[in-house]
């Protein structure tokens, strides 16, 4: 007879030592089994035989039991913000947990809408995680650095625009980007360059540093340089095409490819040519912006791989004694296309 919700819900929860039972082995070859322990030999035969008991009574090991008699968890946290995750990013989040999941540790992203710096700190050290790689969103202090690590974490990586004292930092500067689209945009003979700022949220971490660059290579070789919001939006963007003429520019930098493609759209809607009135550049170098017409020039970047970072998070849990390190990743080159 089928069990009611009342009684599933009363039913004890099994333990290690209810599968030891069943299997006929000790409590600590259920552990060694189920943990995947490689310094104890157990026969394979034993093995499928503590697994399949596990199944029949459908019993999970418990993580925080096991992290405190191991002394600390394998959970790496990955805070998540604010900021529209793209195809880039996407790619990379999947590449850095695929990998972690190799070394055997367990990816967690942490939901960190409303946190910043040491609040968000104190916020992840409460799960106690190994490791934490923080991807530039939050602006960790050397204080919420030294929180982490005070709570257990023996990896404190974060990965963004400027160095963070007490963690391993791969600094990305993004001012190169901006620099190399400039200095393009300089060689086709544009020296009215507006630069479009996202206004969505987040995103002016990554704006501004580029606007900066941009204005360092544009404005000493003569160049006017007019930064210009944007919402991600076909209106907004309809609207901005609308005015353009009156902003006098030969030439955007667009931020990246997708609102460089929303904005060439609604340029050659409003009958503005491109590149011949307006010459467009973005970033990313997305496959999508090969299929344009004109296709689009663009600025790719040399990202960190997931692999990379997962080694590095690697490295550094089995040797936390080591000085942190400083690593500048950033390099970008330009892809030049017809769109400019």
């Amino acid at each position: 007879m089928s069990q009611t919700p009342r009684q599933s819900a009363e039913r004890s929860v099994p333990t290690s030592a209810d599968v030891a039972r069943l299997a006929g082995v000790s409590r600590a070859t259920v552990s060694y089994v189920l943990n995947n322990t490689s310094a104890v030999r157990i026969s394979e035969p034993t093995r499928l035989r503590v697994r399949e008991a596990a199944e029949e009574l459908g019993y999970v090991p418990h993580a925080a039991a096991r992290s405190l008699r191991a002394g600390h968890t394998r959970m790496v946290l990955l805070p998540t913000g604010q900021v529209p995750v793209g195809p880039l990013y996407s790619r990379f989040l999947n590449e850095i947990q695929w990998a972690l999941r190799r070394l055997d540790y367990t990816v967690v992203q942490y939901g960190s809408m409303g946190l910043d710096g040491d609040t968000a700190a104190r916020a992840w050290a409460e799960l106690r995680p190994v490791a934490v790689v923080s991807l530039g969103e939050i602006a960790l202090t050397p204080h919420g650095v030294e929180v982490l690590k005070r709570s257990g974490a023996k990896a404190v990586i974060t990965l963004g625009p400027r160095h963070v004292e007490g963690a391993h930092s791969l600094v990305m500067d993004q001012r190169e980007v901006g620099a190399r689209a400039a200095e393009h945009l300089l060689e086709r003979g544009r020296r009215r360059i507006a630069v479009i700022m996202p206004e969505e949220p987040g995103l002016d971490l990554f704006s501004e540093a580029r606007l900066a660059g941009i204005r360092q290579a544009a404005e000493p070789a003569g160049a006017t340089v007019r930064a210009v919001p944007l919402a991600y939006e076909e209106g907004a963007a309809e609207a901005l095409a609308a005015r353009w003429r009156q902003l006098g520019a030969d030439a955007v930098y667009a931020y990246n490819d997708e609102y460089a493609m929303l904005l060439m759209r609604a340029l050659q809607d409003a009958g503005i040519g491109v590149p011949d009135e307006t010459a467009v550049i973005g970033a990313d170098d997305l496959l999508l912006g090969r299929l344009l017409r004109p296709r689009l020039s663009t600025v790719r970047m040399d990202f960190v791989t997931g692999q990379y970072l997962a080694e590095l998070v690697d490295r550094v849990v089995r040797e936390p004694g080591g000085a942190p390190e400083r690593h500048d990743l950033m390099g970008a080159t330009v892809v030049r296309r017809e769109s400019t």
